[in-house]
């Protein structure tokens, strides 16, 4: 979904990709990632633009997803989990006595209360509507040491005999309230990675963007129907998430020509801010009826013939989600096998 600026719950929807049974997300959503970033640059031309960026959630593998993205012009912004242990990278002092010194560098905890070592970039917003005052502090040039797991398992052994190691930029806000009021007892840690150097600025509010999102979703889910039709392809699935994208699309276009139709209990909408979807939906009757169809009358008929004669009803296949047997009552006989 593309995302815009100023606070909002309208997005755009970009793409739609179904994960199939059995494969890896992090390859799947680098690829729709690729396709999208392909796409905007036709679009953009040969000019000079920033590269593409996209804001993903905390159950995006930040590493992987940086691994399998690697050499596509794109910006990651990826929210990171407070209990993550990173390195920079740096040796520290020699050790005493045999063997190699580390590696990987002095070790960074985001869980520490108090980091040692002194921020690469400080941001400092004074006074926010919503936030207060927001710290903004990056550590560039960080890495994770990743295991022989999930994504990086199916990674060539031949290849990679040793695993990589993949940078990045370690973002911490901290605001001072958060928008109810409350103190925050945690702060929002962000993971960035691409061709740019990071605008603290731009990230920390491109991230609250997200959110957003999350309101599409609920609006496709509570109003439009998405889950509640009866699927049973995946085909099927498809192509009704690609018929609510279309209907939505047409609400976003009739943002501005619609008229408000408030409840009591509503607040009104602020001056030069668009109505919110929920109410677009709701007024959009009226638009409808002034600019038409094009398609023809329906045409009077009879009730058809039904079904014909000496057919009966043929019940739609079933599907089983889960086994039922266990592995070792399987390879029992028929009569002996049992429910797990």
């Amino acid at each position: 979904m593309g995302l815009e600026w100023g606070s909002s719950s309208w997005t755009l929807a970009v793409d739609a990709h179904r994960v199939p049974e059995g494969s890896c997300p992090v390859r799947t959503t680098a690829d729709q990632i690729r396709a999208v970033a392909d796409r905007v640059k036709d679009r953009q031309g040969a000019g000079e633009r920033p590269a593409p960026l996209f804001v993903l959630d905390q159950g995006c593998a930040a590493a992987a997803l940086t691994h399998a993205l690697e050499g596509t012009e794109v910006q990651l912004l990826v929210r990171i989990s407070g209990d993550r242990v990173f390195y920079d990278g740096r040796p520290g002092p020699r050790k005493p006595g045999l063997g190699r010194n580390g590696v990987h560098g002095q070790r960074f905890e985001l869980a520490a209360p108090k980091h040692e070592r002194e921020p690469d970039q400080l941001l400092i917003v004074p006074g926010t509507t919503k936030y207060g005052r927001i710290e903004v502090r990056a550590w560039q040039r960080m890495h994770q040491k990743v295991q022989r797991t999930g994504y990086f398992a199916s990674l060539d052994a031949e290849l990679f005999t040793r695993l990589p190691i993949i940078e990045g930029t370690v973002i911490e806000v901290r605001p001072e309230r958060l928008p109810d009021g409350r103190n925050p007892h945690r702060a929002l840690w962000l993971w960035h990675s691409g061709p740019h150097a990071p605008d603290l600025d731009v990230y920390w509010r491109a991230y609250l963007r997200r959110f957003d999102t999350e309101h599409t979703f609920r609006l496709l889910k509570s109003q439009l129907g998405w889950t509640a039709a009866r699927v049973r392809h995946p085909e099927q699935a498809m192509r009704w998430t690609w018929l609510l994208i279309a209907v939505y699309a047409q609400l976003r276009l009739a943002r501005t020509l619609t008229a408000d139709l408030r409840r009591p209990w509503e607040r009104r909408t602020r001056p030069g801010k668009p109505l919110t979807p929920n109410r677009v939906r709701r007024s959009f009757r009226h638009l409808h009826v002034r600019i038409g169809t094009p398609a023809r009358l329906p045409k009077t008929t009879h009730p058809g013939p039904g079904r014909p004669p000496g057919r009966g009803n043929t019940p739609a296949p079933r599907y089983q989600l889960g086994s039922e047997l266990r592995k070792t009552d399987m390879q029992k006989p028929r009569g002996e096998q049992k429910k797990g």
